[in-house]
């Protein structure tokens, strides 16, 4: 690897698995400190110990005190945050559904992970980089979002593609308001990624079939297929990108 992230610290959240495990992995790789959370403890120590000097530490995105938490206890070992990776969520299969038949139980379930959440860690992101006597001003977050947003791709899933929706808005609307203190927002938009629990909760081998079919690339994503562009997000050379929209989906949305 180059090195692209070498003297940052990254905070990944949803970092235990898939997605948010892979970015970890690559971030280490280019030499960042990483800080991998997760609300499964153990989930994010195993993955940590792929990561040399990495730090795992308990977080619950949807609870603003465990989140409040995870960043002092990052700053207690002396690190200072320079890239969040805002990654962890939710989709409620079998659960969520066209709005007519949708609970407000899973409604909120799902608001209350994937947008209230991705919130608090963008939050107190923003406050860990405006702290005085930093020795590098501003960071990067990074925020994990759908094609199900962006179009009527996820039809069947109102608040999946509701709280996605409302990430991708959450992400210019602090990019907008932040700019001036160095402080770049993005969001990555991964497509349909093979993931252990995707592939467990989408459906049969003829669901998952169908949904690749839509994909103008021919395949389902994998997780190393994001992991780019987080890293060019992290570092330096996107020094001029924020409030913007980065599409990993194989085509997807093109459609």
């Amino acid at each position: 690897m180059t090195g692209r992230l070498s003297g940052r610290t990254a905070l990944i959240t949803g970092a235990g698995s898939g997605i948010g495990e892979r970015v970890a992995q690559r971030f280490a790789a280019e030499g960042a400190t990483v800080v991998l959370t997760d609300r499964d403890q153990q989930a994010a120590e195993r993955a940590a110990g792929a990561c040399p000097g990495a730090v795992a530490i308990r977080l619950d995105i949807s609870d603003e005190d465990s989140v409040a938490a995870g960043y002092a206890a990052a700053a207690e070992r002396g690190l200072e945050i320079d890239v969040v990776v805002a990654n962890a969520g939710v989709q409620l299969f079998g659960q969520d559904a066209p709005i007519a038949d949708l609970d407000l139980e899973v409604w909120n379930r799902t608001v209350g992970v994937n947008l209230t959440g991705t919130f608090l860690t963008v939050k107190h992101a923003v406050r860990a980089m405006l702290t005085p006597g930093r020795s590098r001003p501003g960071g990067s977050i990074i925020l994990t979002g759908s094609p199900t947003g962006l179009n009527g791709e996820g039809a069947a899933f109102t608040a999946y593609s509701s709280s996605k929706a409302g990430i991708h808005g959450l992400a210019r609307t602090v990019a907008a308001a932040y700019a001036a203190d160095g402080i770049r927002v993005n969001t990555v938009v991964p497509g349909y990624t093979e993931t252990p629990l995707v592939t467990a909760i989408s459906g049969n081998a003829e669901d998952r079939a169908a949904i690749v079919s839509r994909i103008p690339l021919g395949r389902p994503g994998r997780p190393e297929d994001v992991e780019g562009i987080m890293v060019y997000l992290a570092a330096d050379e996107s020094a001029y990108a924020t409030g913007s929209l980065f599409r990993v989906d194989g085509g997807m949305t093109t459609l």
